[in-house]
């Protein structure tokens, strides 16, 4: 099949790649997108893996305020302050930013989860399951995948993007480091809310954010 520049447009629009890339990738998939956005994704993932123990001490501290309701501080390492003022990078920090607003994570990584936390959650999720009358012998493989639910709920990088939620967070990470050409790391965050802590009427913030961004 032949790969027209519309094909290479439409596949660059879709995955951010190169145009060099993208032709390649529906060159080697015989011009099926779907195909050729999975085969870009894989090389990503690849480039990103041998970037991953490059130290990134560089980069920025980027801002996000919503309706003067939410406010949110990331900061995001790159390996050299050439990159960090990148229009690329930036415009991937100030993604980073608004997710966080609009998504509420409590952690960058399941890594950083404490196990204290992953203990109790798993507790509640097991009195959850034996409460609905769920066999005792199966409760246990209901919980884990419970548990991993939660890590997609709590931690940045296994969110779905709010700008394309067939992504995740980390999908959209891996792309950058792809395409930037060096190892990015999120490192962390500092999300505020207006009243946060103080008993009031309920509002959800949150959710007005990620309306207001997918709009």
């Amino acid at each position: 099949m032949a790969v027209t520049a519309g094909m290479v447009k439409e596949l660059r629009q879709k995955t951010s790649a190169g145009m060099l890339d993208c032709k390649k990738a529906l060159v080697e998939t015989n011009g099926d997108m779907e195909k050729a956005a999975e085969l870009l994704r894989e090389k990503g993932l690849a480039k990103a893996a041998k970037k991953a123990g490059r130290i990134a001490a560089e980069g920025l501290v980027e801002s996000y305020i919503h309706g003067g309701r939410i406010g949110v501080i990331v900061e995001v390492n790159s390996e050299t302050d050439f990159v960090a003022k990148n229009e690329e990078f930036k415009t991937f920090a100030k993604d980073v930013a608004m997710q966080v607003a609009a998504s509420n994570p409590q952690y960058v990584r399941r890594e950083e989860v404490p196990q204290d936390a992953i203990d109790k959650e798993k507790e509640i999720l097991r009195n959850q399951a034996l409460n609905e009358g769920k066999p005792e012998k199966i409760v246990d493989r209901m919980v884990e995948g419970r548990i991993e639910k939660y890590f997609k709920e709590t931690c940045l990088l296994e969110q779905p993007f709010i700008k394309n939620p067939d992504i995740t967070i980390q999908d959209l990470l891996n792309e950058k480091i792809a395409k930037i050409g060096e190892n990015l790391n999120i490192r962390r965050f500092a999300r505020f809310e207006v009243g946060e802590g103080i008993e009031k009427k309920e509002e959800n913030f949150a959710e007005e954010v990620a309306k207001q961004i997918q709009s």
